[in-house]
């Protein structure tokens, strides 16, 4: 079982890899020719796990998604994945559970585990793919390329990854010029976590793309929320998930986090929230999500 750590430039070269260890794995020995067989019969004979909503929605959006025997918590999307059996969180999986559900292929996103449940897997004989972390664009399109070599879905990988390009391409002709506003995303899960996002996160890739500025640049990944960091930051906007606004008791329960009301954002109440999923999986619907950003930043210019 091997883990993939990069993304870049040797995207292609890893993902050629891991095609070769998937047709390795069928019958008959290297470089036999072998007669090509239809959709139907490829698929009957895949029973595949996904750990990871990013990954489910790749795999639905690759024509996949019938080969899908269970998935995680957080596989909300599209309808179809919640018909599944359900494994509970992808961090806290138990090998007992994926393996009740005979899969041959188990596609983990990172951060699936833990290692050793994984582990486990591999020694009973079900593949075991682990991607790597998806948290901006380069990394979404290489987690789409891989996935459709994996499952022998070149061009509709492609299609997809055009598609993305085709429409980030217009939302970012509609911005240029544009005054960028400051906008702070707070992970929140009610009062007892909040988290302020920094660099190195989706939420700066996608803040980024949608014609907006990070408001607390000057440090990596999340840190806790205080109202220091939060009125230093001076955010124009201020983006949660519709789940974290909700734990956070709604509009009113944001501005009475430490130090928002003392913000532009707080003193203008703009608060926006979206989709968690489609916020932060980084997923097929990734133009979406820039989109829906954009129009709520910039609802003068983009339509």
């Amino acid at each position: 079982m091997k883990k993939i750590h990069n993304l870049g430039p040797i995207a292609v070269l890893i993902s050629v890899a891991i095609a070769v260890v998937f047709t390795a794995g069928c019958s008959g020995s290297a470089g036999e020719e072998r007669p090509a067989k239809s959709e139907q019969e490829r698929e009957a004979k895949l029973r595949i796990v996904t750990l990871g909503g990013g990954a489910t929605e790749v795999v639905y959006a690759l024509g996949h998604g019938d080969t899908i025997v269970a998935t995680d918590a957080s596989s909300t999307y599209p309808e179809q994945a919640a018909s599944r059996a359900s494994l509970g969180y992808y961090r806290r999986v138990q090998a007992e559970g994926i393996i009740a559900q005979a899969p041959n292929l188990v596609i983990a996103s990172d951060g699936s585990g833990p290692p050793a449940a994984l582990a486990q897997l591999g020694e009973v004989g079900i593949r075991v793919v682990e991607l790597p972390e998806v948290e901006n664009l380069a990394q979404a399109k290489a987690r789409i390329t891989i996935l459709a070599e994996l499952l022998r879905e070149e061009e509709r990988g492609r299609a997809l990854i055009a598609g993305i390009d085709e429409q980030l391409v217009k939302v970012e002709r509609a911005l240029s010029g544009r005054p960028r506003p400051r906008v702070l995303f707070i992970y929140a899960r009610g009062g007892g976590t909040m988290l302020v996002a920094g660099q190195g996160t989706a939420a700066e890739a996608l803040i980024g793309l949608a014609g907006g500025a990070l408001a607390a640049p000057e440090h990596q990944g999340f840190r806790p929320l205080t109202a220091e960091a939060v009125i230093g930051a001076r955010p124009d906007v201020i983006l949660l998930t519709s789940g974290g606004l909700e734990s956070m008791g709604g509009v009113e329960g944001v501005l009475g986090a430490p130090g928002v009301a003392a913000t532009p954002a707080g003193a203008q109440r703009r608060i926006i929230a979206m989709d968690d999923l489609l916020l932060l999986s980084f997923g097929p619907r990734l133009a979406e999500a820039v989109t829906s950003l954009a129009k709520s930043l910039h609802p003068e210019v983009v339509s």
